[in-house]
């Protein structure tokens, strides 16, 4: 990200030209983007740009061809999801992923799982053997421990107020989509994470839903919490971050303040999924006068983010 001169960014997650390809298609081709600490930068653009896909390197689901991730400038290529997670990076899906049969606290209880003591990475033989030893056993300083994340879990699903607490004890399976999403964002938040990477938090919720999980994480962002995101509602993107990435068919086209994004002919287009603009224009002939109307339809839904965040 541009920072001002002469200061010093205090850098916690960067990427370094971050390639994946999938046999002759290049998902993702050399993008670069840094956070800082307590920042919220949103990564955008059109459906199948590879905004997901550079999550999945960023978390360790998957593994970039080239390029290097670094956490607190340590570089942490090809690390395993798990040993990323105990380093403070949780993160949410875009399609919600919870375990159906358990309860909405045990879902929650599961993100705090690698802080418990007995769960730290050891030995692979012995560490799990013990694990097995002391879950049977049961000592008083891991029953203490369990009832400290319980209660901190309890905190959590609390911060969703009536959409989770009326339901701690129901499976998650019989809670509807966007409760699922919650439930998946709480449990995320029991990691107690450095970094929050979120794909599409809003999928699938509607004006006032969307409107309560804005609040929720404007909450986390006042609270210093590091946050990565995808999303395809502008409305929120423009108001939650402090900068914005914009992805197309894999490469970064543009980067930099809100405003300044939302004002990019190059967003404007990719938007539009390239249709007609400037493809005339390239051959010789004026744009028709659809592709006009196209082209400013798009301008308008972007600047209108722009008046609905100073509203």
């Amino acid at each position: 990200m541009n920072h001002a001169s002469g200061s010093i960014p205090d850098i916690l997650f960067e990427v370094r030209s971050v390639t994946r390809r999938f046999d002759g298609l290049t998902a993702v081709d050399g993008v670069s983007l840094s956070v800082t600490h307590g920042e919220c930068v949103s990564v955008i653009g059109p459906n199948g740009a590879g905004k997901s896909t550079l999550f999945n390197l960023l978390t360790g689901m998957d593994v970039p061809d080239e390029g290097e991730i670094r956490l607190d400038g340590e570089d942490v290529t090809g690390t395993s999801p798990e040993r990323l997670a105990a380093r403070g990076i949780a993160r949410t899906f875009q399609h919600g992923r919870v375990f159906g049969n358990l309860s909405v606290l045990d879902n929650v209880l599961i993100g705090a799982h690698s802080r418990l003591a007995l769960a730290r990475p050891g030995w692979p033989v012995v560490g799990a053997c013990a694990e097995v030893l002391r879950a049977l056993v049961r000592p008083s300083a891991l029953r203490r421990e369990e009832e400290a994340l319980r209660a901190e879990a309890q905190a959590i699903i609390a911060r969703f107020g009536s959409r989770l607490s009326p339901r701690i004890d129901q499976p998650a399976h019989s809670l509807s989509y966007a409760n699922r999403r919650r439930v998946e964002i709480a449990r995320a938040l029991a990691l107690q994470p450095r970094i929050l990477v979120l794909d599409e938090p809003t999928a699938g919720m509607n004006e006032s839903e969307t409107a309560e999980m804005l609040e929720l994480i404007l909450e986390l962002k006042r609270d210093g919490l590091t946050i990565l995101l995808i999303e395809h509602k502008l409305d929120l993107v423009m108001r939650l971050s402090d900068h914005v990435i914009v992805l197309d068919n894999g490469k970064k086209i543009a980067a930099g303040l809100p405003d300044d994004v939302r004002n990019d002919p190059t967003v404007i287009e990719a938007y539009l999924g390239h249709r007609h603009v400037g493809a005339r224009a390239g051959q010789g002939e004026k744009p028709s006068e659809e592709s006009s109307e196209e082209h400013n339809a798009a301008r308008t839904e972007l600047a209108a983010t722009g008046a609905q965040q100073a509203a």
